[in-house]
């Protein structure tokens, strides 16, 4: 059976067996849902979105919590259940290499120190004994002279008596 309208023809067909009725019914709910659904979609939406606004800041702070509290208290743990369990515990001190290093450095310093010092020492004792020396060898060197000297004139006294001889032989 049909209806015309004025411009426009609908048509309505009558299923003639049970399931067919059922799901025209069904198709008629679905059209007459669907608005409701639309905005049911649009609401849950909204709910969804409203709950993560609410919940980030909640697990962002949960995290931080876990990371601040647990997490070391859980490495803390471990940690001590592996220093147990290790069957060699070799503890490192790092007393006695920093003790060492210091005496270095002490004994390096007054190395340096006494060096320093001998230095200047041996500079005031060089210009000391460069000044004996000089005073030394010209001592040497005028008992030096005077010794030439004597001899000198030992052997001119000598070369002219022997020439007076000659000359006396000679005469």
């Amino acid at each position: 059976m049909s209806l015309t309208l004025r411009r426009r023809r609908a048509v309505i067909e009558i299923p003639d067996t049970w399931m067919g009725r059922v799901k025209a019914q069904a198709v008629q709910a679905g059209r007459r849902l669907a608005p409701m659904a639309d905005q049911a979609k649009v609401a849950t939406a909204q709910r969804i979105e409203d709950a993560r606004y609410w919940a980030a800041p909640r697990l962002e702070d949960a995290a931080h919590q876990v990371e601040d509290r647990l997490a070391p208290a859980v490495s803390t743990m471990l940690t001590q259940a592996a220093h147990k369990i290790d069957p060699s515990p070799i503890p490192k001190s790092r007393r006695w290499p920093v003790i060492l290093l210091m005496t270095g450095l002490a004994v390096g310093a007054m190395g340096y120190m006494f060096y320093r010092r001998n230095a200047q020492q041996w500079t005031d004792h060089m210009k000391d004994s460069a000044s004996d020396a000089s005073q030394w060898v010209n001592d040497r060197a005028e008992k030096a002279a005077d010794r030439v000297s004597d001899t000198a004139d030992k052997a001119a006294d000598h070369i002219s008596s022997t020439a007076n001889e000659a000359s006396r032989k000679m005469s």
